[in-house]
């Protein structure tokens, strides 16, 4: 052991969530060391590369003060140091990577930056330590209590034990969660337990939806950039055939045609924007910039390479470690297939697609951490479950928590076959489930008493977590747990007790208010993507500046009054 520590909050994992409950524990004045196994914070917004997947009325309301600063200061970040077009700059809704899956895409770094400027104050101040390349290696108990946690650096394997008052799980697979014996739920529960329509007659561990290795790409027509064919590329080539079609021709520069299954989001006349695999995840838009510096997008491959050969949670570190390069060897396939192999008019394979190894700092142009969808998730003091928000069970709206810290509002997005259909869930079940709040129940483990879940392992099932791992919901649980935690050491009291006295969880609540979080919906409907909103908008602007018409819709008008109307 190098050395011992000591602080009020130890958050174990840098995540999007780690980031956000660092943020509030600090502005409460709280000492705060923040571990994180990659070189990068931010989790699936910066180190995993996924741009921000959001409900369509982002730009309005649904979120806490402090994730539209977020957004609002990436978006300065590009005025101040890009060359804007003339009609970027004017944009108030400027979307750099103008990608169809969200009204703001943008390069990894760019966010990565945006957040060091946030917590900058914090670090100079002492209030804040960010330890990287650490991760968990052991949790010592006492009790009901975590007693200290042991690190580990994933280099040169020193070791650093830190004790602290609370702790906060802000993993991306809850790993703290085995390796201090605290009760959790891994994979999909059974029907019987939850009573979730969607769940699956039998409990099944390894039932977690696939993860995702993005990779980053520009394109350089007439260069020849074709990677090394990867090992084990015939495994995966065929799946490739059923996904990527590239359907027409390159022009400009852009790949266009279309990534999805034949006749999904088909182009309308009216609809000059073809969403396909290039925007899809898009950072940057060569369009909203000064041509003459850049010469190309820059996107995000996240379409045919969902790793579906193995799970990462309940199994021993060698098969994950497997499981995880399998990962990325399937998404290298993908790229030497789109090389090589995609059809196109006249031939087959664009060489020009060139692997951006600047983006993420990675050698491979492979993201630092794949994008993770499913964790381990705590048994809670609230379990959320499908029929909380399920419309036909509800139809004049969802439950209501009183114990509510926060918004979640996409719809349940679950990476899986529907029973007996080859149909997504996600498209089966699009319109039957409200809008939904975070309840701080779901934060707070069944047992330990000084653990808080800080991300995707908060009490959801194998279903509803389909709806609470997005973004800004993330964000949201981070920006709570924070606050509880800080909160819970100035009055005293312990997250449980907190939530069970009504003074003080309205006290609590208030205090969060203050913080511009948002506890309630303003209107009621049902839970949506933002394309899957915005697509059936007749001329939806997603962003490409270079291409305006006289007149620009601004994001959420459209969206808010087809809610209204729901």
């Amino acid at each position: 052991m190098d050395r011992a520590y000591n602080t009020e909050i130890l958050i174990a994992g840098g995540s999007f969530g780690g980031v956000s409950a660092a943020l509030a524990a600090c502005k409460a004045g709280r000492r705060v060391i923040m571990t994180e196994e990659t070189g990068w914070i931010g989790g699936q917004a910066t180190a995993q590369g996924v741009p921000l997947d959001e409900h369509p009325w982002m730009e309005q309301y649904g979120s806490p003060a402090s994730y539209r600063e977020f957004r609002a200061r990436i978006r300065d970040y590009y005025r101040r140091n890009y060359p804007l077009t003339a009609h970027a700059m004017r944009d108030p809704h400027m979307n750099p990577g103008a990608c169809w899956v969200s009204a703001l895409g943008f390069e990894p770094r760019a966010g990565l930056h945006v957040l060091e400027e946030m917590l900058a104050p914090y670090r100079t101040a002492g209030l804040l330590k960010i330890w990287l390349h650490m991760r968990p290696l052991a949790v010592e108990m006492e009790g009901d209590r975590i007693r200290s946690v042991t690190l580990q650096h994933t280099r040169d394997g020193r070791r650093r034990q830190v004790s602290a008052e609370y702790v906060l799980d802000a993993t991306e697979l809850g790993d703290l969660l085995p390796l201090g014996g605290i009760e959790h739920v891994i994979g999909a529960e059974a029907q019987r337990e939850t009573g979730e329509p969607l769940a699956a007659e039998k409990a099944d561990p390894r039932r977690q939806q696939p993860f995702t290795h993005l990779i980053a790409l520009d394109y350089l027509p007439g260069e020849e950039h074709v990677i090394d064919k990867p090992a084990h590329y015939e495994r995966y080539r065929a799946a490739f055939e059923k996904v990527t079609g590239m359907c027409e021709s390159l022009r400009a520069g852009e790949i266009i045609g279309s990534g999805m299954p034949k006749g999904l989001f088909a182009p309308r006349d009216d609809q000059a924007y073809v969403p396909d695999l290039w925007n899809f995840r898009r950072y940057f838009y060569q369009g909203n910039f000064d041509g003459s510096l850049f010469a190309s997008d820059i996107t995000a491959l996240m379409v045919g390479n969902e790793y579906k050969d193995g799970v990462l949670c309940g199994v021993c570190e060698e098969e994950a470690r497997r499981h995880m390069q399998g990962a990325r060897e399937m998404t290298l396939s993908l790229v030497y297939y789109l090389q090589t192999e995609a059809p196109r008019p006249g031939g087959r394979g664009f060489p020009g697609i060139h692997v951006r190894e600047d983006v993420f700092d990675t050698e491979d142009g492979l993201a630092q951490y794949p994008y993770i969808r499913e964790s381990r998730r705590i048994r809670a003091e609230y379990t959320i479950v499908e029929q909380d928000f399920l419309i036909r069970e509800h139809p004049d709206g969802p439950v209501q928590y009183a114990d509510t810290v926060g918004l979640a509002g996409y719809r349940i997005d679950i990476h899986e076959k529907a029973r007996g259909s080859q149909e997504s869930i996600t498209s089966a079940v699009h319109a039957q489930h409200w809008t939904q709040q975070i309840p701080l129940g779901a934060l707070i483990p069944v047992r330990v008493e000084n653990l808080l879940a800080c991300g995707k392992n908060i009490g959801t099932t194998h279903v509803t977590n389909g709806a609470y791992r997005l973004h800004p919901v993330e964000w949201n649980i981070g920006e709570a747990a924070g606050s509880l935690a800080a909160y819970c050491l100035r009055k005293g009291n312990t997250p449980r007790g907190v939530r069970n006295t009504p003074r003080q969880l309205e006290d609590f609540q208030s205090e969060l208010i203050r913080r511009g979080v948002e506890l309630a919906w303003p209107r009621q409907t049902f839970g949506q993507s933002y394309f899957s909103c915005m697509r059936k908008v007749a001329g939806w602007y997603f962003g490409e500046a270079d291409k305006l018409a006289s007149s620009v819709f601004i994001p959420g008008e459209q969206a808010s009054s087809e809610g209204k109307n729901a």
